[in-house]
């Protein structure tokens, strides 16, 4: 970097922020000996910007004459080089046109005014040379301005619609284990049950061991007759849940031979829960002081229980619903 450059960046006023951002970081790259060469991509990632952003702010520097581009081609291979950028304090930066002194294209009046041709290359203000070829476009850059096409994208609207309605769901059934295994409100969860790991070995009792998520709360609730305190982590929970699983498939045999399963299945089919029952259901919830996420309770279910009066919007700011 270049002390100088920096100092000269940072004097300059009347910028917008995000444009004197751009030419601080260029003024970074500059080197007294060499001269300033950053790549785009390199200068974006600096600004944290998008490329066709950095170009409008490189645009304006130049129209504001503080940095000039020097833009370079490989004479055989055709192929872009490096952009020099010359800034505005360094001795070869190029003087501000005149009518005496204009750069670019030069000529008669008649030839000033006549159409661009590929060989006098009147007309072309992007400093690239007047005949492109294949390998060299003239423009090899989105122009945010003209440029409508939007690109595509990355996953149907409605996966990502579903994906977050299946991250709620699981956010509620999981706050409900916890609030089975006894965790208090606010309390500090063990760090076994933290991020995705404790989630992920959650999700195999019902993907693996073939589980309902209500048998899951149901067996946890069991567990604590044998163990009152909660657990460190789910791994604590895994025989409980085989032995759950072992008990559902043996009963569910015992009754598709046609015999009297020893003990009730635990896992028959329930009807779905009407409105009322969910809304006495989350009100308890809401009451009472176990672990409550702020995700379990939807705006339909506040509503429901506020409708029903089963709770009050003061105990319902306290738990941190809105």
């Amino acid at each position: 970097m270049s002390h100088k450059a920096t100092v000269w960046a940072i004097q300059q006023r009347g910028l917008k922020p995000a444009t004197k951002i751009v030419l601080w970081f260029l003024c970074d790259r500059h080197n007294p000996d060499f001269g300033c060469f950053p790549t785009q991509a390199r200068l974006a990632d600096d600004a944290e910007m998008s490329i066709s952003a950095l170009n409008e702010h490189l645009a304006k520097l130049q129209e504001l004459r503080l940095i000039h581009r020097v833009r370079a081609q490989d004479p055989h291979t055709h192929k872009r080089l490096a952009t020099r950028y010359i800034l505005g304090f360094e001795d070869g930066f190029p003087p501000e046109p005149t009518p005496e002194t204009e750069e670019g294209f030069t000529g008669t009046d008649e030839e000033q005014n006549a159409d661009p041709t590929p060989e006098s290359g009147h007309g072309a203000i992007s400093g690239f040379p007047a005949k492109p070829s294949p390998d060299f476009a003239q423009s090899h850059l989105r122009n945010p301005e003209i440029n409508l096409v939007r690109e595509p994208l990355s996953k149907p609207v409605k996966e990502e619609e579903d994906a977050r309605a299946r991250d709620s769901d699981f956010d509620r059934f999981f706050a409900e284990l916890l609030n089975a295994l006894g965790f208090a409100a606010k309390a500090t969860l063990p760090a076994w049950w933290h991020g995705s790991p404790a989630r992920l070995h959650v999700q195999r009792w019902r993907d693996d061991l073939g589980l309902t998520e209500d048998r899951i709360v149901e067996v946890a609730t069991e567990s604590r007759g044998d163990h009152p305190n909660p657990p460190d982590g789910p791994k604590a929970l895994d025989r409980f849940m085989e032995r759950a699983a072992q008990r559902d498939a043996l009963a569910a045999a015992a009754t598709t031979n046609g015999k009297k399963p020893n003990r009730r299945s635990k896992c028959e089919v329930k009807p779905p829960l009407s409105d009322d029952e969910k809304a006495a259901f989350y009100a308890k919830m809401v009451n009472a002081d176990g672990y409550l996420p702020q995700s379990v309770i939807s705006n339909t279910i506040r509503d429901a229980m506020l409708m029903r009066g089963l709770v009050t919007p003061e105990r319902l700011r306290q738990r941190g619903v809105r």
